[in-house]
């Protein structure tokens, strides 16, 4: 036992520790205080909000920290005047939310001066957040830190940990992006199978901070819904492939997953016997969509998913892009849909009212002057018909919901982060002119566009494209 006096002295000790704690807990919090924020006022543009609404012209955006906390017409803000408050004069300028990527991959194999590139030229034209759909989540983890903490210019980014069966960890690329864990049994990339406790593998993947689990192959439909249902429980997203071979699409949506990725995948919903595995890439058999207009089976998907609140990642560009590319070189082996398919399987999906989110699953590769995300948002317009304010908003608040950080961000109104693209050019005149940027805002700082520095070839790696 202590003596009472001993006692004391630690309690006094103890007393006086957090007293000091608090003092210096204030203390930081006064540093962080709105009053010690910068503030800027963004002048005179006119606003494209993300929500699909009709432009506002000759608007003020009133911005303290990372955050919007004002926007009204030009010269009607409160404390926009006050001394210290920066005025960036914008007249003739357009603001769009910060576009999201809503599927990249960034680190299989990790190899960080590469992605470092990609992101900045994300970053420098408008893209201020990405969900990245699976990788080495170590890799992952530190440059979202860095992107959080603003040491390098970067989207923030959200990512998933991985569930598949047992199978699909003979992919290598499982192998490059668990380097020294055995394929399977990282956190953030687990083979599941009956036997799995799965409360300790949704508790081991979101400890990686992952927002999400991903869905991705050889799973049957009980071990879907069971992995959904727990996630769910465990307060954290369900990202999903549209087909998670051998479960059917209608089964990965009535699983209750958040989002399903590759519009293409849905059509399997039509095979009279459906690929047993991940592994088997027989493309799906054109023939089978109904002959002409809407097909009913993909119409009842398309119903589920609005009933379920399901959003898709339609990696569209993706798929016409390559199926074009086959003209030139026809010995490359299709993909699972050709892109006459898949921009009819998008099309109906936006007819339908399925909220459609912009990601590309592509890097754009070292030539590319921009991000893949404006080919989606391209392909969106000129492919599947979309008006450009819809296309902005499958860009911006349809992905942020994707990401599950739409309280936060994907469209402009006080409250949310500054995030937000500034264009020389209306975008809802022709969705080109989003190559118009001027600056990005995100968080609150500024990234003009002139002072991006393109991505070499020596940061790019191999990339020969």
């Amino acid at each position: 036992m202590h003596s009472p006096s001993r006692s004391v002295s630690r309690k006094a000790v103890a007393l006086i520790l957090a007293l000091f704690a608090s003092v210096a807990f204030a203390g930081s919090e006064a540093s962080r205080s709105p009053a010690a924020e910068p503030v800027t006022l963004y002048a005179g543009v006119t606003i494209i909000d993300g929500t699909g609404a009709l432009p506002m012209a000759n608007q003020d955006i009133l911005v303290r920290g990372e955050r919007i906390v004002a926007l009204g017409p030009h010269g009607s803000l409160a404390g926009s005047t006050e001394a210290g408050v920066r005025t960036v004069d914008l007249q003739g300028s357009y603001v769009i939310p910060g576009l999201i990527d809503s599927h990249v991959h960034l680190a299989t194999p990790p190899d960080a001066k590469r992605a470092r590139a990609l992101l900045r030229r994300n970053l420098y034209a408008g893209v201020t957040a990405v969900r990245d759909m699976a990788d080495d989540l170590r890799s992952i983890g530190e440059l979202a830190r860095e992107a959080r903490a603003n040491e390098m210019p970067s989207p923030d980014i959200y990512y998933a940990a991985v569930m598949a069966g047992p199978g699909f960890f003979a992919d290598p690329r499982v192998a490059a992006a668990s380097y020294g864990v055995a394929p399977g049994k990282s956190p953030w990339m687990q083979a599941i199978d009956e036997d799995t406790d799965l409360r300790e593998a949704v508790t081991l993947a979101r400890g990686t901070s992952a927002t999400a689990i991903k869905v991705y192959a050889d799973l049957p439909p009980d071990r879907v819904a069971a992995i959904t249902a727990e996630a769910h429980r465990q307060h954290i997203m369900v990202w999903a492939h549209g087909a998670v071979f051998p479960t059917r699409p209608a089964d990965v949506i009535g699983a209750g997953v958040d989002v399903v990725s590759h519009a293409c995948y849905l059509a399997y919903q039509l095979e009279p016997v459906m690929l047993k595995s991940y592994e088997d890439h027989t493309p799906f058999h054109d023939e089978l969509l109904a002959k002409t207009g809407d097909d009913p089976v993909i119409a009842g998907l398309y119903r589920d998913m609005l009933e379920h609140g399901t959003i898709l990642d339609a990696t569209g560009s993706l798929f016409v892009r390559y199926d074009a590319g086959r003209k030139t070189y026809p010995d490359r082996k299709p993909l699972r849909c050709t892109g006459p398919t898949t921009t009819r399987l998008v099309r109906q999906a936006w007819r339908a009212g399925v909220p459609i989110s912009t990601g590309t699953d592509d890097d754009g590769g070292v030539k590319n002057a921009w991000p893949p995300v404006y080919d989606e948002m391209f392909f969106l317009a000129h492919d599947v018909g979309m008006p450009p304010l819809q296309v902005i908003r499958s860009a911006t608040l349809i992905g942020a919901q994707a990401a599950g950080q739409a309280r936060d961000m994907g469209s402009i109104a006080a409250g949310k982060l500054a995030n937000f693209a500034v264009l020389s050019a209306d975008p809802v005149k022709d969705i080109g002119n989003l190559r118009s940027i001027r600056m990005t805002v995100k968080r609150g700082h500024a990234y003009p566009r002139a002072e991006y520095r393109p991505v070499t070839k020596e940061e790019m790696g191999d990339d020969d494209e």
